[in-house]
C-alpha cells in the first residue's frame, strides 16, 4: 500500500470556519429575528476572544520563530495573513447581515434603530438634554499629544480629531493643545451606562439609538474652543494569553497580576466603525499595528450589547425561539432526596432538555442531610450568583467536610473564581487552587453519606460545567450514580489531586494527562483489529474540537483498515476527511442550532461488545496532555441505549448540520424534496417532552408502609 502523508487543516483557520457556520445561521430567513441577531453577536464575542488568545499567541511566535511551520505547513506570517483575509470577509458579511437585513426587518416588527443622521428634531432635543444631564458628567476626556494613553483591553472608546477654531486666541497653558498639530482626544465609553437608549417616536415603532452614537454626536461639548473634524468609535483587543507564575507563594495574587497585565498588554486588533481614516491611521501608528490588524464594522461595532438591550422588550418576545420547557428526569423523585433511587440504578441528566435543578437539589440535600459527612467537587466555570457555591457554603457552615477544587486559571473567569474561592474559604470549606502546570477541567462531584450498612458514596460526573446559567443553553450530559466501582475511582481521583497521594491506576475512569489519551488510542487500534470486510469496525464520536495529531493519525489508520468513522465536531476540526487512501471512510458533521453543542460522547463497536463513554475532554492536545480531564463509561444498560440513540440522532440532522469537505469548506445540509426535515435538537426536545407528558398521565399510587 502506498504510504499517504497525513494531512491536517490549520487549527486557527478551522476555528474561523466555525464562526462562518454560526454566521450562516444569522442569514437564515426561517429563524426568528432576535435569534438571528444573537448569532451575529456570538460571532463578535467569539472573535474578541480569538484575537486576544490565539492571534496574540501567533504574533508572539512570529517574533521568536518566524520560520516555524505548523502541521498544516504554514509559517506564522502566512497564517496571520490568511487569518486577516478570512476574518475580514466574515466581518464584512456580518455587518451586511446586521445593517442590510436584520435591523431593517426589526424595524418592520416595531424595533427601529435610528442612526444619528436620521434623528428628528424632537429626538435631537431629547438626546441633548439626556446627554448633558446624565452622561456628560460621567465622561472623561483624555489628551494624547504628550504620551499616548493606554487604551484598555476590549473597552469602547470615542475618538475626536480636533482643530483650532480660527480667530480664537490660544494661550500656552499646559492644558491647551499645541498649535498646528493633529489634536486627538479620547473618551472612554462607560460600561455601566445602558448602551441602548430609547427614543421618543411618533410612529408605532419602539425607536432606539445607542450610547456610542450619542457620545459621537454631542461629545464635542467636552472640547470647548475646538471644532471636531472627524470622530471614531473603536476598541482594541490585546494579548490575553498570559501564563501565571504557579511557583509563587500566593496563586490568587499571581492570578490578579495576570488580570492587571491583560488590560495593557500589546495590541492585536483594532475594531472600529470606519468613520475616520485619519484617526485610524493615528491609532495604527500608536498601537504598532498594521493595516491587516484593522477591522472596520460601520455603525454598531458591538452587537452583543445591542442584543442585551432589546431582547427582553415585549416587542422582541415574539421574535425569539418558541419556548422549549425543560423537564425533571422522570426517574428522580421531586419531593425527596435521591439516595434511595441512586442505590437502585444510575440516572442520566441531559440538559437543557432536562432541568439542571436536580444537580442543585442533589447538593442542597447533601448540605441539609445530617448523615452526609463530606462533599468533594471540582469547579471550573460556575457563573455569577451561583446556587452551587451557595449550597457548598451551607454545607461547610453546617460542619461538613467540604473540599472544592477551584480552577483559578479558567480564562476570562479568573476574577469570578477568585471571588468564589475566597467566599468558600470564609464559609469553612477547604479550597484547593488547581494543580501546578495543569488546569483541572474534569467535572466531578462526590458525596459521602453515613447509612445503616456503613458509608456510601454518591457521584455525579458531567461533560459540562457546574453552571446553572449555561446549562440553559449548553447541551451536556451527566450521570448520577452510587456504583461502588465508579465511587472508588472517584475517591482515588480526588485523593490524587488534593495531596501527596501516589496516583493509583483507575479501573473504570480514565484521567488526563495520565491514561486518557492512551485509552482512546488503544480503543481506536482495537477497532482496527476487530474490523473485517464483512463486519467493519465503527467509531462514532461527538466533541467540541478535534486537533490532536496523534489521535487524527490513528483515525486515518482506522479508515484505511475499513473502519467507518462518524465524527460530530462542533468547532475546530484539523482532520481532513474524504481523501482517497487515507480518510475516505471518515465523515465529519457539525451542528449549529439554538443550543451550543457541548457534550462529548465516544462510541466503539468493539466487535459487537460495544463501549460508550462520556467525557469532559475534547480530542485536543490541551485536553489530553495539559489538563486534568475525565472520561467515564455509560455502564447502565438502559442509559447506554439512551445515549447511543442520542448520538445517532445527531447524524440524522438535515436542517442545522454542516458536512466537512476535503478542501476545508463546510456544506450546509438541505433535505431533499422527498425527505422530511430532521432537526436533532427539536427531535430531542420532543422526546423529553413526550416522556414527561406520559409520566404526568400515569396514575400515581402511594404505598403506605407499616413500621414497627
Amino acid at each position: 500500500m502506498k504510504e499517504i502523508t497525513p494531512l491536517f487543516f490549520n487549527r486557527e483557520l478551522s476555528w474561523i470556519e466555525f464562526n462562518a457556520r454560526v454566521l450562516h445561521e444569522a442569514f437564515r430567513k426561517d429563524l426568528p429575528l432576535i435569534e438571528r441577531l444573537r448569532f451575529i453577536a456570538i460571532v463578535s464575542s467569539n472573535f474578541d476572544e480569538f484575537f486576544q488568545v490565539r492571534v496574540a499567541a501567533i504574533k508572539r511566535l512570529y517574533r521568536v520563530a518566524p520560520h516555524h511551520k505548523d502541521s498544516s505547513g504554514l509559517t506564522p506570517e502566512e497564517l496571520l495573513k490568511q487569518i486577516s483575509i478570512r476574518c475580514h470577509q466574515i466581518i464584512k458579511l456580518q455587518h451586511s447581515c446586521l445593517s442590510n437585513d436584520v435591523l431593517p426587518e426589526l424595524a418592520k416588527k416595531g424595533l427601529e434603530y435610528v442612526p444619528p443622521v436620521s434623528y428628528t428634531e424632537q429626538q435631537k432635543s431629547f438626546l441633548e438634554k439626556l446627554f448633558k444631564k446624565d452622561i456628560l458628567p460621567v465622561l472623561t476626556s483624555i489628551r494624547t499629544d504628550t504620551i499616548f494613553p493606554n487604551t484598555e483591553n476590549m473597552r469602547l472608546y470615542a475618538a475626536f480629531l480636533l482643530e483650532n477654531i480660527p480667530g480664537i486666541h490660544y494661550n500656552t497653558r499646559v492644558f491647551d493643545a499645541p498649535l498646528d498639530s493633529q489634536i486627538l482626544g479620547l473618551v472612554p465609553i462607560p460600561s455601566n451606562i445602558q448602551r441602548v437608549i430609547w427614543l421618543p417616536s411618533a410612529s408605532n415603532t419602539k425607536a432606539f439609538t445607542v450610547l456610542d452614537d450619542l457620545i459621537m454626536t454631542f461629545g464635542t461639548q467636552m472640547f470647548p474652543g475646538y471644532s471636531t473634524k472627524e470622530t471614531l468609535i473603536f476598541k482594541v483587543a490585546r494579548d490575553a494569553d498570559f501564563s501565571v507564575n504557579e511557583e509563587g507563594d500566593n496563586l490568587t495574587k499571581e492570578m490578579q497580576e495576570v488580570l492587571v497585565k491583560r488590560r495593557s498588554s500589546f495590541a492585536v486588533r483594532l475594531l472600529c466603525n470606519a468613520a475616520s481614516p485619519v484617526i485610524t491611521k493615528i491609532l495604527i501608528e500608536k498601537l504598532q499595528l498594521t493595516n491587516d490588524d484593522v477591522y472596520e464594522f460601520p455603525g454598531l461595532i458591538d452587537p452583543s450589547t445591542l442584543l442585551n438591550g432589546i431582547e427582553n422588550t415585549k416587542e422582541a418576545e415574539p421574535l425569539t425561539y418558541p419556548n422549549w420547557s425543560n423537564y425533571n428526569p422522570i426517574s428522580l423523585p421531586d419531593d425527596k432526596p435521591y439516595w434511595d433511587t441512586l442505590r437502585q440504578h444510575d440516572v442520566l441528566l441531559h440538559v437543557p432538555y432536562e432541568s439542571y435543578e436536580p444537580v442543585i437539589k442533589f447538593l442542597n440535600d447533601a448540605a441539609n442531610d445530617d448523615n452526609v459527612l463530606a462533599i468533594k467537587m471540582t469547579l471550573y466555570r460556575t457563573g455569577s450568583h451561583s446556587p452551587v457555591v451557595k449550597a457548598l457554603e451551607k454545607a461547610a457552615k453546617k460542619g461538613k467536610q467540604v473540599t472544592v477544587f477551584v480552577e483559578l486559571k479558567a480564562r476570562f473567569d479568573e476574577g469570578r473564581n477568585i471571588s468564589w474561592a475566597e467566599e468558600l474559604e470564609r464559609a469553612g470549606a477547604i479550597v484547593i487552587y488547581g494543580i501546578v502546570g495543569l488546569k483541572v477541567h474534569a467535572k466531578m462531584l462526590l458525596i459521602i453519606r453515613r447509612e445503616s450498612d456503613g458509608l456510601r458514596r454518591y457521584v455525579h460526573l458531567s461533560t459540562g460545567n457546574y453552571n446553572p446559567k449555561t446549562a440553559k443553553t449548553y447541551s451536556d450530559i451527566s450521570i448520577f450514580t452510587s456504583n461502588s466501582e465508579i465511587a472508588t475511582d472517584t475517591t482515588l481521583f480526588f485523593n490524587a489531586i488534593s495531596g501527596y497521594s501516589q496516583f493509583l491506576t483507575l479501573k473504570h475512569l480514565y484521567m488526563a494527562p495520565i491514561n486518557l489519551k492512551g485509552k482512546i488510542l488503544s480503543m481506536i487500534d482495537r477497532e482496527i483489529h476487530c474490523s473485517t470486510p464483512d463486519q467493519p469496525g465503527l467509531i462514532i464520536a461527538k466533541m467540541n474540537s478535534l486537533g490532536h495529531e496523534g489521535v487524527i493519525k490513528a483515525l486515518y489508520a482506522a479508515s484505511q483498515a475499513g473502519v467507518q468513522v462518524l465524527l460530530n465536531v462542533r468547532g475546530i476540526c484539523m482532520l481532513v476527511p474524504g481523501v482517497k487512501g487515507m480518510s475516505e471512510n471518515i465523515k465529519v458533521v457539525s451542528i449549529v442550532d439554538r443550543y451550543l453543542e457541548h457534550s462529548r460522547i465516544f462510541y466503539f463497536k468493539n466487535g459487537g461488545a460495544e463501549e460508550l463513554y462520556l467525557s469532559s475532554a475534547d480530542w485536543m492536545p490541551r485536553n489530553l496532555e495539559r489538563r486534568v480531564e475525565m472520561m467515564f463509561p455509560v455502564a447502565d444498560k438502559n442509559l447506554f441505549k439512551v445515549v447511543k440513540d442520542t448520538l445517532d440522532i445527531y447524524f440524522k440532522d438535515n436542517s442545522h448540520s454542516y458536512l466537512l469537505q476535503s478542501d476545508g469548506t463546510w456544506k450546509a445540509s438541505k433535505p431533499d424534496k422527498k425527505e422530511s426535515i430532521e432537526r436533532a435538537q427539536e427531535v430531542l426536545h420532543k422526546k423529553y417532552k413526550k416522556q414527561a407528558d406520559l409520566y404526568e398521565k400515569q396514575p400515581k399510587t402511594e404505598f403506605i408502609v407499616r413500621r414497627k
